[in-house]
């Protein structure tokens, strides 16, 4: 018994020097504060909100599997209007209503490619203003594609236009890519990266949507950070599928389809299916924030070699954006039984969205997935599937060299390495580029989150020429040798 009692009192006495180790080491580490605000030039915020605002006007909802090249070619006479030295004098090409811009730079060995997406998502519901007005009310610019992604569309081309009218060249090759297809994940993006590979280009860096300026990032840690996405979660599309014979409701049997779907998502929803594992990017994203925390939270994110199998464990509970980063996740979106009350159903469906993370990618994810719908009696298909993207070096010379062009161009505001939940186009580039940055240089505060794909979408004016500001400074920072 002295033995039980001498053990416990041993791993007591660790434990506490442990965290009294942990406790010296948070103390030792310098508190610090993001303190970048937007402040430009009220006409110049006016002069781009109204450019960005003439964008949102053209209407560019995509549909799968649709031909609507002729709906975008109407908005490439737009961004001729719009931005008429870069239609000058840059080279163009119009892929099925997807756009590629080439300026050619003093050298050619370190390309650099500039890109976001011109369609948007549906709007549906009731707006406070038209999703395609465009209005400019209260700072901010309103309507669908303001912060996805017409904002830095309308950026990079303001910065280029700028830079031509200065008579600049740039040091390196620049590409300005925008697919029309990205909201549905269509081909746009693939047909750019192939005339890119036909012209045997292989770009250095890779620029994209994904990231942004996030206002207080996690809870706990307030201001703007620079959320640089270093790689994005794979994906698919899974329908489950229950059968039986059917049957009158009035005398129904057990385990109908529905039933067995049900407890399907039970399953899911309540066991811990999928393994919790910190990717190094998420570590690295923790540990960059935690100096900017308040004590509490910045003892647990600053010392992760003791508290990270506490976050494991409660990151989920805490935040389902944190939770998705460390855990394959499953999301169950539409359903189907019967076509009346009183029939039971011969066939029921569910569909479910997966998020796949590097440790349990696709292959493991869906392996379990096709396992666990057999116990209950259901079929699996799945459609629209990738894997997880390849993660950009964090300590590679692109990504520093994006780190320092986000604090030149918005002092005072932290950058971190970002895992990206969602897809974008970004991922295509992977096959002819090293290090693909998914970021875009405008400011998202709490409801430019709850808009991008949601009602009212809005962007601040104020931010617009930070973001041009960015750009003109990356190109001109592509002037190294490879």
């Amino acid at each position: 018994m002295k033995w039980i009692v001498w053990t416990l009192a041993g791993i007591l006495g660790l434990l506490l020097a442990l965290l009294c180790a942990a406790v010296i080491r948070t103390c030792r580490t310098p508190g610090k504060k993001s303190t970048y605000v937007p402040s430009p030039d009220p006409e110049e915020a006016r002069r781009l909100a109204e450019k960005l605002a003439r964008m949102v006007r053209c209407e560019t909802v995509s549909v799968p599997e649709t031909d609507q090249r002729e709906k975008f070619l109407g908005f490439h006479q737009l961004l001729e209007e719009l931005f008429p030295r870069v239609h000058r004098e840059l080279e163009k090409t119009e892929i099925d209503g997807n756009l590629l811009y080439y300026w050619p730079g003093e050298r050619h060995d370190r390309p650099l490619v500039l890109m976001s997406h011109q369609d948007v998502v549906p709007a549906e519901g009731e707006w406070l203003h038209d999703p395609f007005s465009g209005d400019i009310a209260d700072g901010l610019v309103w309507g669908r594609g303001t912060s996805d992604t017409k904002c830095s569309v309308m950026a990079f081309l303001e910065a280029v236009e700028q830079l031509l009218a200065e008579g600049y060249t740039p040091p390196q090759d620049v590409y300005l890519s925008s697919s029309c297809t990205e909201e549905w994940a269509g081909d746009g993006c693939p047909k750019l990266v192939e005339e890119l590979k036909r012209r045997g280009v292989r770009p250095w860096l890779v620029v994209d949507e994904g990231g942004g300026i996030i206002t207080d990032p996690i809870g706990g840690i307030h201001g703007n950070f620079a959320m640089l996405g270093v790689f994005e979660k794979g994906k698919a599309d899974v329908t489950f599928t229950a059968r039986s014979n059917g049957g009158h409701a009035s005398a129904p049997k057990r385990h109908s389809p529905l039933a067995r779907l049900a407890a399907l998502v039970h399953h899911f929803e309540t066991r811990n299916v999928f393994k919790r594992r910190m990717p190094k990017e998420v570590a690295a994203m923790f540990e960059t924030l935690a100096p900017y925390a308040s004590f509490p939270l910045k003892l647990v994110l600053g010392n992760l070699w003791l508290f990270r199998p506490l976050l494991l464990r409660v990151l989920p509970m805490i935040s389902a954006q944190a939770g998705a980063m460390i855990r394959t996740t499953i999301a169950f979106t539409m359903a189907k039984g019967s076509n009346a009350f009183n029939v039971m159903p011969q066939e029921a469906m569910i569909g479910a969205n997966m998020r796949f993370i590097p440790h349990e990618g696709m292959k493991k994810s869906l392996k379990k997935v096709k396992h666990l719908a057999r116990k209950y009696g259901a079929e699996v298909s799945v459609s629209h599937a990738s894997d997880v993207s390849r993660s950009c070096d964090i300590h590679g010379e692109a990504f520093r060299t994006v780190e320092r062009v986000v604090a030149e161009a918005f002092p005072g505001c932290p950058s971190s390495p970002y895992v990206m939940t969602g897809a974008t186009d970004a991922r295509f580039y992977e096959e002819i580029c090293d290090s693909v940055v998914r970021f875009a240089p405008v400011v998202y505060g709490p409801e430019q989150m709850k808009g991008m794909h949601g009602l009212n979408e809005t962007i601040g004016m104020d931010c617009l020429p930070g973001a041009v500001d960015f750009y003109k400074r990356l190109i001109a920072a592509m002037c190294g040798e490879a």
